[in-house]
């Protein structure tokens, strides 16, 4: 897939992300879990690899905390699982191993780095492992929700031949 491609299609998912941002979060503390982006780092983590995923994931973060509807956690998060996300997939070419690495980087890692955040930019006394749970739980249905979209998009023949075709790398998903 051309460079232009992979940019015009980061842009349409950033678009899509973007504009379900004031409509589908849920509020949790100061954090607001927001599972659309989940679902977009799967899917540009398979689609398009690591890199595109961790673009996609901060220009998502920076126009919602432009626009408001965006918390300062929303950049640790999203970026840490979009990677490792992307990284899974691209070395065994697994679905399953582009969910665990949203939610693991997302639910575990990214929630541990907003402590920081938390503590230091916010002046709010948070718990280590306070994120955790709300980080887990947004990060698994956004990651079921990309998963699903995947495998139906798979089960069409004209997509599955254009997905499997132009997907990073090549390869087979």
């Amino acid at each position: 897939m051309s460079k232009v491609k992979k940019m015009t299609l980061t842009c349409v998912i950033i678009a899509i992300t973007t504009l379900t941002s004031n409509i589908v979060y849920i509020p949790v503390g100061f954090a607001k879990i927001f599972p659309i982006q989940h679902m977009a780092n799967v899917l540009t983590a398979v689609l398009l690899g690591p890199i595109y995923s961790v673009a996609q994931a901060f220009i998502v973060s920076l126009i919602r905390n432009m626009a408001g509807t965006g918390s300062i956690f929303a950049f640790p998060g999203s970026m840490i699982g979009a990677c490792l996300s992307g990284l899974l997939f691209m070395k065994t070419k697994k679905l399953l191993w582009a969910f665990a690495g949203e939610v693991v980087g997302t639910g575990i890692l990214g929630a541990i780095c907003c402590y920081p955040l938390a503590t230091l930019i916010l002046g709010q006394k948070a718990a280590v492992f306070g994120f955790i749970p709300a980080f887990i739980v947004s990060s698994i249905g956004g990651a079921l929700i990309g998963i699903v979209v995947l495998k139906v998009l798979l089960k069409n023949q004209t997509l599955q031949g254009m997905i499997r075709k132009n997907s990073i790398f090549n390869r087979d998903l």
